[in-house]
């Protein structure tokens, strides 16, 4: 199978798939073990259903109804992107006669809206506003799964683990909050089986992805206005803005700024020396020069010395990304980041930061499985001839251009160097 988090093969036979899976959850049901043709995802869950204590004639408990319900809704985090949700999906699951659905992090339903007799077919099962369908109350689901693995998934037929659920497909993508990567909840659309298709689990990632920007742009970082403001990741010359006057900053001086803003306690004009310059034998003098240069440059009070140090805090673009990626917020750093560190730079702790800022960040992508970001990194300048990720979306979005970019890209690297070629080497 191309991708374990999508259900069916292309060209696989629903009809037959879902006889196999019966069998299979028969066999569980009774002996306690999960049989080969079920996948990993599945099966992982069907033993975490069982371990909680989940038996295959259970329900959903309807936990919030009328004004708690209301309550609770207008005052979680998604409420604030149900429109753009809506906008995304309303008109998809209503002429498939679908139903879209929003989750909280403990797999409460929020929303279902959608067609209105799948609504009154899917209340049958108490999949309802206010029903919680984590998976260690009702079992494997996809938005119940979906928070608990942290990824997306899609469940077909008799991959449920509760048996009147089995008449449905489902597609489902966790949302994070884009500042702690704190999983908020999760959108699902749910039917019949026309939603066994790779195309639905993509469409929900889809607006996920476009959920958790949504939630960035309302919800900015916040920095203090009045403060230093340094912008340096994709150009050769950093910017700082101070009390609303923006500076763009010579080449070195863009290194002593990352760097001063990375340690506010301070760098000794030896640790400056050996942090910016290749050749050891600079001149102490030659550092002092660029460091005066600066400080009339930036304005009495900003720039003390012994230890060298910026008297206020300045916030960087590199900061927010390190910021992010330590709080799992991979979508929210990928946004800040537009490009490498000072590219031009030679300084070796610019060097040393800008690798170290620019693999966190790919193999968060990496492991995040999402194929737009994977996308967007790979077709940026910086990530056009990126192996790693190459390999990663060509993993589960193996569309022809990027199998023939990979492709190219692996041949280019097993080529012998043009020097080595006919020396015998």
């Amino acid at each position: 199978m191309t991708d374990p988090w999508v259900a069916l093969e292309p060209g696989a036979d629903p009809a037959e798939r879902v006889r196999v899976l019966r069998r299979a959850h028969e066999t569980f049901a009774v002996a306690g073990t999960v049989p080969q043709p079920v996948r990993s995802v599945v099966a992982d869950s069907w033993r975490r259903s069982a371990r909680a204590g989940v038996g295959p004639e259970g329900t959903a408990n309807v936990e919030l109804t009328d004004g708690d319900l209301g309550v609770y809704r207008a005052q979680h985090p998604l409420a604030r992107v149900m429109p753009l949700i809506r906008e995304l999906m309303g008109t998809f699951a209503a002429d498939g006669e679908h139903l879209l659905a929003v989750c909280d992090a403990q797999g409460r339903l929020l929303w279902v809206e959608g067609h209105p007799a799948t609504r009154r077919k899917a209340g049958r099962m108490n999949f309802v506003p206010g029903a919680r369908w984590a998976e260690s109350a009702v079992g494997t689901n996809a938005p119940g799964t979906a928070v608990a693995v942290d990824r997306p998934v899609q469940v077909f037929a008799a991959e449920h683990f509760i048996r009147r659920v089995q008449p449905w497909t489902c597609a489902a993508a966790p949302v994070h909050d884009p500042r702690t990567g704190r999983v908020l909840g999760a959108v699902d659309i749910t039917g019949g089986d026309g939603l066994a298709h790779p195309h639905s689990l993509g469409f929900v990632q889809a607006v996920a992805r476009a959920a958790e920007s949504q939630l960035a742009l309302l919800a900015p970082e916040q920095t203090s206005v009045d403060g230093p403001e340094l912008t340096a990741l994709g150009r050769d010359e950093a910017q700082l803005c101070v009390d609303g006057r923006k500076m763009r900053l010579s080449r070195r001086h863009s290194e002593i700024l990352v760097l001063l803003a990375r340690h506010p306690e301070g760098l000794t004009g030896d640790e400056l020396l050996c942090a910016l310059y290749e050749d050891e034998s600079v001149p102490p003098v030659t550092l002092r020069a660029e460091l005066a240069r600066l400080r009339r440059l930036l304005g009495p009070g900003l720039l003390a010395s012994r230890p060298y140090r910026l008297t206020l805090p300045v916030e960087s673009d590199v900061a927010i990304v390190e910021r992010r990626l330590e709080g799992g917020a991979v979508t929210g750093a990928a946004a800040a980041y537009t490009g490498p560190l000072l590219p031009g730079s030679q300084a070796p702790a610019v060097v040393r930061l800008r690798a170290r800022l620019a693999d966190g960040l790919r193999t968060a992508l990496i492991a995040r499985r999402d194929p737009d970001l994977l996308a967007d990194w790979a077709h940026a300048p910086w990530g056009e001839d990126d192996l790693a990720v190459w390999r990663a979306l060509a993993a589960i979005r193996p569309t022809a251009p990027v199998r023939s970019r990979l492709t190219a890209l692996e041949s280019e690297l097993a080529a012998p160097a043009p020097w080595s070629r006919g020396t015998g080497r």
